[in-house]
């Protein structure tokens, strides 16, 4: 059941775009501070209902638009960033040990 008469949708801005939607905050500043790093200008438009604080479903929709322009680049990086696996390798050779342990100053 929807209360809406249509799925909602991001606002049309001029000159924006939208090239994230997500239902939580944490999800869109990530990818806000990705894009920031590549130097793509970005900005967030959250329609949560935060009286409720709710995180799911239709009133909880955070919107992640970008620059007309920039449009191609940050949805190639975003796609980038969905698809590749975090690097997590270490120092196998050490088990990760940096060395500093145990040593005093």
């Amino acid at each position: 059941m929807s209360f809406f008469s249509g799925s909602p949708s991001p606002n049309d801005i001029d000159n924006w775009v939208c090239v994230l939607e997500a239902n939580t905050d944490l999800e869109v500043e990530m990818a806000q501070n990705y894009l920031s790093n590549l130097k793509i200008p970005s900005n967030i438009l959250s329609k949560r209902d935060s009286a409720y604080s709710l995180n799911v479903g239709e009133m909880a929709l955070v919107y992640l638009y970008v620059p007309v322009e920039f449009e191609k680049k940050a949805r190639k990086a975003l796609a980038k960033l969905e698809h590749e696996e975090p690097d997590f390798s270490y120092d196998e050779e050490n088990n990760g040990d940096t060395g500093d342990q145990g040593k005093e100053d």
